[in-house]
């Protein structure tokens, strides 16, 4: 039997959940704002449901959505108040986890074509990374739809996660998102291999696919395996990427969330990954607490050990 990272659930939906709140195009970061401390209940719950590892509120904070609503000025000052809240949360539930800090895709989530030219986006990924950097764990770039995307976000990541922890080599996960009817391919069309070779000569010391189907995974997996650098998967609960999500600054409302796949059935996906070889998995979009709490129920009960 394998040992087994649990990643927690989905942050930006379950915010919105909770807080009843109309989706902005800042999404959870809104949220944290107008509802502070409801960040670190979400955190909370999930140590509570096991898992080992809390990922920061910061995947929207990013210049290009806070200058649209005038809150640029906030920048620093949000991600501050993103990593207090994890922190905050891993010392009341005992001060056991780890702390990866979330860096998102600029200017849109899974649109490829929207991402900026290459020097331009490794700037602003370094500057996040350089923030996050002596108060996390590891930093995890995630939804990267592209090659260019990768390249961009891993070179600003391992760059600033240099810089910001004083010299000392703070790890860097590479997550990619496919696309929901062919897992072996990003969002942009090219391989999901190609991604995983690229993470590993980059320096990259995990890869893994997020906020896709969870029935593209397999594929995923079998894309990513090659790379020899541990990998896994966490998947959303949205019943498909919609066109009209993908427009500029898009909200969740153009998305909805899937009536099959409760905590048990995500929980059987996630036992499939793990018996291809995937030793991270966890949850993203329309995934909470629950899913999580069944997971780790199904990968104890399977023999495996969650660290």
């Amino acid at each position: 039997m394998a040992d087994i990272v649990v990643l927690d659930g989905g942050m930006g939906q379950e915010l919105i959940h909770r807080a009843g709140d109309r989706p902005t195009p800042l999404w959870s970061t809104s949220v944290m704002m107008e509802h502070p401390g409801m960040t670190g209940e979400v955190h909370r719950d999930y140590f509570a449901a096991g898992a080992t590892i809390a990922t920061t509120n910061s995947y929207c904070i990013h210049h290009d959505r806070l200058v649209k609503a005038d809150l640029d000025g906030r920048f620093a000052e949000l991600h501050a108040a993103a990593l207090d809240e994890a922190a905050t949360a891993r010392r009341v539930a005992g001060g056991g986890g780890r702390i990866a800090g979330s860096i998102g895709p600029l200017v849109a989530s899974y649109r490829p074509e929207t991402h900026p030219p290459h020097d331009e986006a490794v700037a602003k990924y370094r500057e996040v990374a350089r923030i996050m950097a002596g108060q996390v764990d590891l930093i995890l770039c995630e939804t990267v739809a592209s090659l260019a995307h990768a390249r961009a976000v891993l070179e600003g990541a391992l760059e600033g996660a240099l810089e910001g922890a004083l010299g000392v080599g703070l790890p860097v996960w590479l997550s990619v998102t496919v696309d929901d009817e062919d897992g072996s391919r990003l969002r942009s069309g090219e391989a999901v291999a190609e991604a995983g070779e690229l993470a590993a000569r980059m320096g990259a010391q995990a890869v893994l696919a997020n906020c896709s189907a969870p029935e593209a995974m397999a594929a995923a997996m079998a894309g990513l395996r090659p790379s020899g650098l541990p990998f896994g998967a966490y998947a959303n609960g949205f019943t498909q990427i919609t066109k009209e999500f993908l427009k500029d600054s898009p909200t969740v409302d153009a998305l909805s969330a899937r009536r099959d796949l409760g905590p048990e059935r995500y929980a059987e996906f996630a036992l499939g990954w793990v018996g291809q070889g995937a030793t991270i998995v966890g949850g993203c979009c329309e995934t909470g607490p629950a899913h999580i709490a069944a997971l780790v129920r199904a990968l104890r009960a399977a023999g495996h050990r969650i660290v």
